[in-house]
């Protein structure tokens, strides 16, 4: 099969380090395959061939492969400027000379001297392929950027089969029929239970076990997430302030990173396997100002689909030495509630399910993460400094990320909190209570004893051990078996 589009390009300017997720080849009959890793084949007939131009396979790849803004950069800088200001001035007017030419300035911020008499606007991306932002009129190229982004930071999202079928799932809807299922003093018990669990479950994820203080102050930034604007919970103070709260006051920072920092771990030899070099420092500021004007491009996404960027955004650019994982899944739940999808003082516990399901929350990231350490030319000293020798060419690669299996893992995540473990909490707090009124029907027990019987028994699948009967002398042990009974009776599965 012949090479065309983004594969030929791939090979004509010998760039290496990039994920296709569409690749595409000229055959004898047309026809879609998956790859193992995920990738769309698609070879399409003689018909769709073109000459071994680097434009006309640039054209083709603008039709008909996945939109790639960090590896279109990288053929534009490959391209002789002047060559490429000529193609594009030559036929100013035609739709694919018009974007390629206004992507040009958007990646590489070059400026082609180019007049554009054409009156129809159009689209940059089109809607039935791609998630699309606020549309802003481009007058120079009579283009509507619908991109989710700016230049600084440019998510792109692909609406797949997948995702479109996944954003139909109605969040709102689905906790409101909770609210409405479970009385009131049962959710908001449950709510206090949860706000601890995704405290205690995001310092999992990291490894981590905190002191009592910092988990509580954890706590206290989740209950009172989504109160400020978007733009000033992604300021720099405020997201130094919530870092603060999060780790060791000896590793609190007063500003974002001004050296090179990457994710490694240490080996049996004692040399360092990396796992994720972050952006340089002299990205870093402009990253953020970049997630933080995603709020002007993309006001009317579906909100989930902001939370990933933002929050997924936020940990690839790793602006913090450390705490960046906590404030990550912090932000989710901070823009859920901000947008009234999650009510105010109530959590959805993502870090419980990315606990769960970590293999596959590891390797989303490594989506992004091992192009980056493919595409990097890096030195690490005996002193564990790391040194970048290649950041522009890696730049892109932080800038202008895929994000689509990044939102279908959110939305999963999310719809198996709300479907089943929130759920499963409602349910064990009723039957708790329910037990308790059982139980204390057969001895009236002290409240706190009470509640300590029912753990025991729920731990040991409704019996008390022979350790543990010890516990109660005042029980006789017909008394004892009534509650074991009781147990079974009230928390059996089909209950």
């Amino acid at each position: 099969m012949k090479k065309i589009g983004f594969t030929w390009l791939l090979e004509k300017f010998s760039i290496s380090g990039y994920l296709l997720t569409h690749e595409s080849y000229i055959g004898t009959v047309d026809k879609i395959e998956v790859s193992s890793k995920n990738t769309i084949i698609q070879t399409f007939k003689s018909k769709y061939d073109v000459s071994d131009d680097p434009f006309a396979h640039l054209e083709f790849a603008i039709k008909y492969d996945d939109l790639n803004l960090a590896l279109l950069k990288e053929i534009f800088l490959s391209i002789d400027f002047n060559t490429l200001e000529k193609y594009i001035q030559q036929k100013p007017n035609l739709k694919y000379t018009r974007i390629i030419g206004y992507l040009v300035e958007f990646t590489t911020n070059k400026k082609i001297q180019v007049t554009i008499s054409s009156t129809n606007y159009i689209d940059l991306l089109d809607e039935n392929s791609y998630l699309t932002g606020t549309s802003v009129k481009i007058q120079k190229w009579k283009i509507n950027d619908n991109l989710l982004g700016t230049s600084s930071f440019c998510p792109i999202i692909r609406k797949t089969t997948e995702l479109s079928e996944l954003l139909t799932w109605d969040l709102k809807n689905a906790l409101v029929h909770l609210k409405q299922t479970y009385n009131s003093e049962v959710f908001k018990r449950a709510s206090y239970y949860l706000f601890k669990k995704e405290s205690k479950s995001s310092s999992e994820i990291e490894q981590e076990d905190p002191p009592r203080d910092r988990m509580d102050k954890f706590i206290y930034l989740l209950e009172n997430a989504g109160e400020k604007t978007f733009e000033e919970s992604l300021s720099e103070e405020s997201l130094v302030y919530i870092q603060n709260q999060l780790v060791d006051p000896r590793y609190a920072n007063t500003q974002y990173r001004d050296y090179q920092n990457y994710v490694g771990q240490t080996m049996r030899d004692f040399s360092q396997k990396i796992h994720y070099i972050c952006p340089p420092p002299e990205f870093v500021k402009s990253l953020m100002t970049g997630i933080a004007a995603l709020n002007g491009k993309s006001n009317t996404i579906h909100p989930i689909l902001k939370a990933t960027m933002v929050s997924f955004g936020f940990v690839y650019v790793h602006p913090f030495e450390d705490g960046n994982g906590r404030i990550h899944r912090y932000l989710i739940h901070d823009i859920l509630v901000r947008n009234n999808v999650f009510p105010y003082k109530t959590i959805v516990p993502v870090s419980a399910n990315i606990l769960a399901n970590m293999h596959e929350y590891d390797t989303t990231l490594e989506l992004v993460s091992k192009q980056i350490e493919q595409k990097s030319i890096y030195e690490l000293n005996s002193n564990g400094k790391l040194i970048v020798n290649n950041p522009i060419e890696t730049e892109a690669l932080y800038r202008y990320p895929d994000f689509t299996k990044h939102a279908i893992f959110l939305i999963r995540a999310i719809k198996s909190t709300v479907t089943e473990e929130i759920p499963d909490e409602l349910v064990f707090l009723e039957r708790f209570d329910e037990l308790k009124k059982d139980i204390q029907h057969i001895v009236d027990m002290p409240d706190k004893k009470l509640d300590f019987i029912i753990v025991l028994l729920h731990q040991n699948n409704g019996k008390i051990s022979a350790k543990k009967r010890k516990l109660f002398p005042e029980l006789t042990n017909d008394e004892i078996s009534k509650m074991e009974i009781a147990y079974l009776e009230v928390f059996d599965s089909n209950h």
